[in-house]
């Protein structure tokens, strides 16, 4: 293209500043029985828990005529939590294969079985007396919600103009913290927290499934997917006029060309992406951002927060409603993204928690705001940029196995560090946060090396200026499929 077209292109990219109302909704439909059930799922569990032990404890003694140990009650119990990253796991391998075979939008809509099927069980656990329907059922939640993180923020990515990609991509962080505060409110003694009502709150995830399966249908499948995937030219043109307006020209010709420079190429499958050196640095970063996302700390927050402000002093009664700040939040950063000076908050509360323990009654309150501040800092960076990116680094063909690869890191992240987290405690007591300091530096600094801007780029553009790395420039010189997209993207 002439530097004249080029630079009208940079302009119309950037013209549009607001989403249509049609976009806003599709984005709406696609995260509530997506995203929000993964952040609902996360803590709605909390609440419960001493009835759940309870129940667990009335069945085994009416089984056997005795009441269970302790070691077997909290073996059960871990099995319940901990099948939730299980079955994201496994939702996060099938997901990637089912958004090409069914689509996107299908994917969504048929990953509400699983919400469904998870529903019926925990709702039906007590009244049929069978606490093994709990460990299925968090297995069935967790299969859910590996599918939705793995295909929704390929729908959101690929439904959004250019210019407000990232805005889009904000709708997945914006509803896993949603449902992370809405679980965290109806876990409330005062509505659905109360030990008569534990099944039916478990058994709630069965709402915004049914919200999606009412609401999705009226929005379109992916252009994109139209287009390149399947051929089909009108369905793509329609679904861009539903999505966009009439003036959707320029996302027609983008996803064109990107049509012309993957034809003859089919979608790779995992390891087929492994072994492609083109992308290396593309597999490489979203591998670190997917761990790193659930390694910086915040799953620990979140899994031990009754704990952290338990041994802070909190009064009992009160850490129900200061856990829900926690969810707020998250949830206030992702809608605002304020200022990075809540990382030094985060560091100076740590400073006077760890050294003025017992010198205030103010020090309590003073590490509660630390913990607040952690989870701000973190909505300000990885919780809001880590699925988008994966979107943005690759090209049609890849991008499935790509999200194949990046959720079953990112869930199998979140198992080791509810794993692991614990130990860490043990051997570094007050400093086991510095464990993930570390962790948060050496990401940032890898960040700042190697990853390219993305802002207004199309996924060709973003490719191309990857590759303009010298490793990856040799890696793609020794890669056919390399060279080829370089070579006809500049037409």
């Amino acid at each position: 293209c002439s530097s004249t077209s080029s630079i009208s292109r940079g302009e119309e990219k950037t013209s549009k500043k607001f989403p249509s109302l049609s976009l806003v909704l599709a984005l709406c439909a696609a995260c509530i029985g997506g995203t929000f059930q993964y952040g609902y799922n996360i803590s709605i569990i909390n609440a419960p828990t001493a009835y759940v032990h309870d129940f667990i404890n009335q069945t085994w003694k009416e089984r056997f005529q005795t009441d269970i140990s302790e070691d077997v009650l909290t073996l059960l119990w871990s099995t319940i939590v901990s099948g939730y990253t299980i079955g994201g796991f496994i939702g996060a391998s099938v997901g990637g294969v089912l958004s090409v075979k069914l689509g996107r939008k299908m994917t969504l809509l048929a990953n509400n079985i699983f919400a469904l099927t998870a529903a019926l069980l925990l709702g039906l656990s007590y009244p049929a007396g069978l606490f093994e329907l709990l460990i299925v059922g968090r297995l069935f939640t967790g299969i859910n919600a590996g599918v939705a993180i793995c295909v929704q923020p390929q729908y959101l990515g690929e439904i959004a103009p250019t210019s407000l990609r990232g805005a889009m991509g904000m709708g997945t962080s914006i509803f896993i913290t949603g449902g992370i505060l809405s679980g965290q409110v109806v876990g409330l003694k005062e509505l659905l927290g109360r030990e008569e009502y534990w099944p039916i709150l478990l058994a709630s995830t069965c709402i915004p499934a049914f919200l999606q399966l009412l609401i999705l249908p009226w929005f379109p499948e992916s252009p994109r997917y139209l287009l390149i995937d399947k051929g089909d030219e009108e369905g793509c043109k329609k679904a861009l006029k539903q999505l966009h307006g009439a003036k959707c020209d320029q996302e027609w010709e983008d996803i064109s060309q990107e049509r012309n420079n993957l034809a003859g190429l089919t979608a790779k499958k995992p390891w087929e992406l492994l072994r492609d050196r083109s992308v290396r640095w593309q597999l490489l970063t979203i591998v670190l951002l997917n761990a790193a996302q659930q390694l910086n700390g915040i799953n620990a927050i979140y899994f031990y927060a009754d704990y952290l402000f338990k041994q802070a002093g909190i009064p009992s009664d009160k850490i129900p409603y200061v856990t829900i700040g926690t969810g707020a939040c998250e949830c206030i950063t992702a809608l605002t993204c304020a200022s990075i000076s809540f990382v030094l908050l985060c560091l100076v509360m740590l400073l006077l928690f760890l050294f003025l323990k017992d010198a205030s009654p103010i020090i309590p309150y003073l590490s509660m705001a630390c913990v607040f501040a952690f989870i701000l800092s973190f909505g300000l960076g990885p919780g809001g940029v880590t699925n988008i990116l994966t979107t943005e680094l690759f090209t049609q063909t890849s991008r499935s196995a790509a999200y194949i690869i990046a959720g079953s890191v990112n869930w199998f992240s979140f198992f080791f560090i509810g794993l692991v987290f614990p130990f860490i405690v043990i051997g570094l007591q007050q400093y086991c946060f510095l464990v993930f300091l570390v962790i948060c530096f050496s990401v940032a600094l890898y960040i700042f090396l190697v990853i390219p801007e993305t802002k207004n780029k199309t996924f060709l553009e973003i490719q191309n200026e990857f590759n303009q790395s010298p490793n990856n420039r040799a890696a793609s010189r020794a890669d056919g499929v390399g060279t080829t997209l370089l070579s006809t993207s500049s037409i």
